[in-house]
């Protein structure tokens, strides 16, 4: 590889040190007695209660004011997903750009907002890229995943880090913990998974209870795909005449990756630390779009990420009433392009992201129903790059956030506010220096129940908040613009939603959630041509977008004779998102007010798993309505809808010993069938998605 191979060790030193110094504070503090690791234990202070196939999760006095969407433990290892990108199609008000392929980018916009608005968090912590602000959910695997959870405007937990509250949205990624049984103290989980599309990947989780109070756990996912799946590429004419049809094989889409991870748990009297060291490489290919009658290229992309974090709650002793967390991470992110191609430019392209950041959180009890949060979060981040005439930016970021969780009889509020500072500079002369900003974040957040004995809850809230500009909005080569605002983005929600458990019933639970919601973005910062040509762009701050939404979404629980147990989910997402940009040109004017590029107006999915004893049959479907790849909502600019069905079906086996001795093993073995009636369409204009694929699963536990 192109990269130097020793340069990140001083940070494994870093979290050597971490883990040392919390394995001492661990064993200090042991006397204190706190509960060991076992079956239904966490790492952490919540603990998980399992009936049923349902999951319980406790621990926490506060009630969550707006419930996040959720995916864990059978439920998400049953779907037909190959990533978390795959998982989180199946929530409501979601849009997942995907340019094809297991390789192929993968971003999340939540409720038409917009990439950059959308929070990623790993086992509590933000993922960060600074350069352009793009999250690829496809580089993270469901193989170590325990829980995805969706919140809309902010996790409604108060005690957290300051950029908890900075996102209009956010996705929460957390790892699975060790649990063992009594008497065992290690456990191993290897998958093997083959398929369509020549994939194999192979992976494996080692988890070591070490003592009652510190476990460890590794993992470690190779993939490898050629990416080659056939494809139609078909065309209507605005005479609705066929314009073009034919088929071929999607080339240059394959992909190579390592990812390892490394952990280690710990708890204590009244909290816990968590140590985790991440290490992502790929080489892919970039397939590109199939326009002007090509239909294959050559550029490469090369990535390798690396990032070492921690956590700690309570890790010191501290009055009853007050709470402490610390966080800390460093990370480090290498990409190179490659354009091979001398007849369109030849490009090749370095970057280099780091990335330093620490927080602290304070909680205090003013009472037992008023909780008052203080969190200070500094950031540092800086960009190296081998393209011409670059500037090397250098971000210091600063966040403190102020917050409130008030709960009295029938009433849950929550109240925040977030400063943000930014102080920027970069090393190349004769250019003026970008001025430091200051912006404000406020938030609301209100819940009611309205009937004693009725789980029945009425919840609103009001955010306002900002995404800075990007290093590529603002540096990059003859497109970046140094004078960009800040884009701001205001929403409004208010929905409801009832849960009934039954007993001595066919139906086990029932839960039905449903929000409508108003949303701007102002300042949007977009692309225009710079001058005469269309050849030559800079960012500027114009866009003005207005959304109106409603979410729906519903669970069922069922129990039937003969030991059939059914879960069923729908979700639904009706949205108006409209482009309300002032027009510059004739142009412009047909796209003012049209629906905004890929937003259709209905979306939904569903899911229905059938378990029976042993066996578990698993089938969803994703449907996306019209929608047009452009502002201007003119028949050349319309995309066909598109859904797919997906199926799966696997059966566990149990053996009485393991090859570890003592302890029974499981080996499951699923078998998936993906796009069952091969349906041809794209996400992305002119990036072919996949038609029907196979995979094959086999999954030991010992």
């Amino acid at each position: 590889m192109y990269f130097c191979k020793h340069k990140s060790l001083w940070a494994v030193r870093v979290m050597c040190v971490f883990v040392t110094a919390l394995m001492f504070l661990s064993s200090l503090y042991a006397n204190h007695n706190p509960p060991a690791f076992s079956e239904n234990q966490q790492a952490d202070t919540i603990k998980m209660y399992s009936i049923d196939e349902l999951v319980i999760v406790g621990g926490s006095r506060h009630r969550e004011v707006i419930p996040a969407q959720r995916l864990s433990g059978e439920k998400l290892e049953a779907l037909s997903s190959f990533s978390v990108a795959d998982a989180i199609r199946y929530f409501s008000g979601v849009q997942i750009k995907d340019f094809g392929g297991i390789g192929g980018l993968k971003t999340i916009n939540i409720r038409s907002m917009g990439t950059n608005h959308t929070g990623v968090f790993y086992d509590g912590i933000q993922l960060g890229n600074a350069q352009n602000g793009q999250i690829d959910l496809g580089k993270f695997s469901l193989d170590n995943m325990e829980e995805i959870a969706l919140y809309n405007g902010q996790k409604s937990e108060i005690f957290q880090s300051a950029k908890d509250f900075g996102s209009a949205g956010s996705l929460y990624l957390r790892t699975r913990r060790p649990r063992f049984e009594d008497g065992k103290r290690t456990n191993i989980t290897a998958n093997f998974r083959t398929g369509s599309f020549h994939l194999i990947n192979p992976s494996i989780l080692w988890e070591q209870k070490i003592n009652n109070n510190v476990a460890s756990s590794i993992n470690a996912e190779y993939v490898y795909s050629s990416g080659k799946y056939p494809f139609r590429y078909r065309r209507v004419a605005s005479d609705r005449s066929i314009a073009w049809d034919t088929t071929a094989i999607r080339q240059n889409g394959d992909i190579n990756s390592l990812r390892v991870e490394g952990a280690f748990n710990g708890i204590m009297a009244r909290g816990n630390w968590h140590a985790k060291t991440y290490f992502y490489d790929s080489e892919r290919g970039i397939p590109g779009a199939i326009v002007n009658n090509v239909w294959k290229h050559s550029q490469r992309q090369w990535d390798r990420n690396f990032f070492v974090q921690f956590s700690a709650r309570n890790f010191v002793p501290t009055p009853e009433k007050y709470e402490l967390t610390v966080n800390m991470k460093y990370a480090n992110d290498q990409m190179r392009y490659l354009n091979p191609d001398t007849t369109l430019m030849y490009i090749d392209n370095n970057f280099r992201q780091q990335e330093i950041y620490f927080s602290v959180a304070n909680k205090y009890s003013l009472t037992r129903f008023w909780d008052v949060v203080m969190s200070v979060d500094y950031q540092y981040n800086t960009l190296n790059s081998s393209l011409v005439n670059f500037v090397f930016p250098v971000r210091n970021s600063l966040f403190t956030a102020f917050a409130t969780a008030f709960e009295w009889k029938k009433w849950k509020v929550q109240a925040s506010i977030l400063a943000t500072s930014v102080f920027e500079d970069f090393k190349r002369e004769n250019i003026s220096k970008p001025q430091n900003k200051t912006e404000y974040a406020p938030a609301a957040f209100i819940s009611f129940k309205p009937f004693e004995r009725q789980d029945l809850n009425i919840r609103a809230f009001y955010k306002r908040v900002f995404r800075m500009p990007t290093f590529n909005d603002l540096y990059y080569t003859d497109v970046g613009n140094i004078n960009l605002e800040p884009e701001y983005a205001t929403q409004y929600n208010f929905g409801f939603q009832y849960e009934r458990r039954l007993i001595k019933s066919i139906v086990n639970s029932l839960n039905i959630s449903a929000d409508a919601y108003y949303n701007e973005v102002t300042d949007k910062i977009v692309a225009i041509p710079k001058g005469s040509g269309q050849y030559r762009w800079m960012m500027m701050n114009l866009g003005y977008v207005q959304i109106r939404g409603i979410d729906f979404s519903s669970q069922i629980a069922w129990s039937l004779p003969a030991e059939f147990q059914i879960f069923t989910t729908l979700n639904y997402t009706f949205q108006k998102a409209q482009d309300f940009t002032p027009p510059r040109t004739p142009a412009e004017e047909i796209a003012y007010g049209g629906q905004i590029a890929y937003i259709p107006w209905h979306s939904g999915s569903t899911v229905t798993a059938i378990i029976w004893r042993s066996w578990n049959l698993n089938y969803s479907f994703i449907y996306a309505g019209e929608r047009y790849h452009n502002s201007a909502n003119i028949p050349a600019n319309r995309e066909q809808p598109w859904y797919t069905h997906d199926m799966a079906i696997s059966k566990l086996f149990r053996f009485k010993k393991s090859p570890l001795g003592g302890n029974p093993a499981t080996l499951k073995i699923s078998a998936e069938i993906n796009n069952i009636f091969d349906q041809h369409y794209d996400v992305v204009l002119n990036y072919p998605m996949p038609g029907r694929n196979y995979k094959i699963i086999l999954k030991l536990n010992f």
